[in-house]
């Protein structure tokens, strides 16, 4: 397949690691266009990370220039060989594989931005044509580079009025005035996986120690109080943010790990709440993410939100993000808009991503 070439029905792989590093998401969708662009969802798998792999990946922000342009050339070798074996189990045969990768560095305000997993290694590892480095372009424009999923909402998910994506960071999208708007709200699943670690656990399962915490309202409000939720959008957040301005504040917290998830999971209902302004029954928010899968939090946001809120199949809570990184990847072989001006802030509309062939 050439770039530009017009097809109507695509085969792709996605393959999408989060900032909560959960795994790796490997999404084989079909897409077909029409009067407007279908999917289906194939095959889909989360593979977790190895102990090595999430703590190398979590180290990555202190590693030397050197060791940083190694662990990008093994971390794609990696990727190429978890998609080179997930098409064989399901005996599948991709036109190209469309890669996020794993973020790194995420400065959109300095004009940079960083996910590893070379494009061309994974690529040689799988000889296929493969897409990646989705957001460098936007930042180059003087975009945040962020959230991209909202052109996969708009094209795909058209039906809801809001969709919010519960990931290692919460960002929701929705039209307003003809545009689409989207930006990240606040931390999420980065935190309630930190808070869960203190205990020896990755994830609090279905919230369950969040629900039997209580809400601290002291905290709550220092939470609110942070000066990113005060900014206009298009705003974006990154690990070194969380670090730097939520980590702290619940540090110094002498509260229980379940009275400390029970706050933030309160707090994250509030700041989604606080982008809500349709409220009535016939209002629909998608809720995708590995968040959706806390039934407390989803608690807490439709207690807040006062709205229809849709949580969908397991197949697109998991892999929603997979798959429309593979859809990003159809609209760079298309040449056609995949990021959105009116979502990162950047000077115009472009096409992002790069090709390895």
């Amino acid at each position: 397949m050439t770039m530009g070439e017009m097809k109507q029905i695509y085969h792709v792989l996605g393959i999408m690691s989060g900032t909560s590093l959960d795994g790796v998401d490997l999404a084989f969708c079909e897409f077909e266009k029409k009067d407007r662009w279908n999917f289906q969802l194939i095959a889909g798998e989360t593979i977790p990370y190895s102990q090595a792999w999430s703590e190398q990946l979590r180290n990555a922000p202190t590693l030397s220039a050197e060791s940083l342009m190694r662990l990008n050339s093994e971390y794609g070798t990696f990727l190429g060989k978890l998609a080179s074996d997930f098409c064989f189990r399901h005996k599948l045969k991709p036109d190209f594989i469309s890669s996020h990768g794993h973020t790194i560095f995420h400065r959109p305000n300095e004009s940079y931005t960083l996910q590893i997993g070379s494009g061309p290694h994974i690529a040689a590892a799988t000889s296929l044509p493969v897409i990646f480095d989705f957001r460098s372009g936007d930042v180059a424009l003087g975009g945040q580079g962020a959230p991209l999923v909202p052109i996969g909402d708009r094209l795909l998910f058209s039906e809801m009025d809001y969709c919010l994506n519960l990931g290692g960071i919460a960002n929701i999208s929705f039209e307003k005035n003809g545009e689409r708007i989207a930006f990240d709200i606040c931390a999420a699943n980065m935190v309630l996986n930190y808070l869960s670690g203190k205990v020896g656990k990755s994830y609090d399962a279905n919230g369950e120690m969040a629900r039997s915490g209580k809400v601290d309202k002291n905290l709550l409000s220092k939470l609110n109080a942070l000066r990113y939720y005060a900014k206009p959008f298009p705003k974006s957040l990154g690990r070194e943010d969380v670090e730097a301005d939520v980590i702290p504040i619940l540090e110094e917290s002498t509260l229980s790990v379940n009275d400390l998830l029970a706050t933030f999971c309160k707090h994250i209902a509030h700041q989604v709440s606080n982008v809500i302004t349709l409220r009535n029954s016939s209002n629909t928010l998608l809720i995708s993410g590995g968040g959706a899968l806390n039934s407390y939090l989803i608690d807490c946001i439709k207690e807040e939100c006062k709205i229809n809120v849709v949580v969908p199949s397991p197949n697109i809570i998991n892999f929603k993000e997979a798959i429309i990184f593979a859809f990003l990847g159809v609209l760079r072989m298309r040449n056609e808009v995949n990021c959105l001006k009116s979502v990162t802030g950047a000077e115009r509309d472009s096409c992002g991503g790069l090709l390895i062939a």
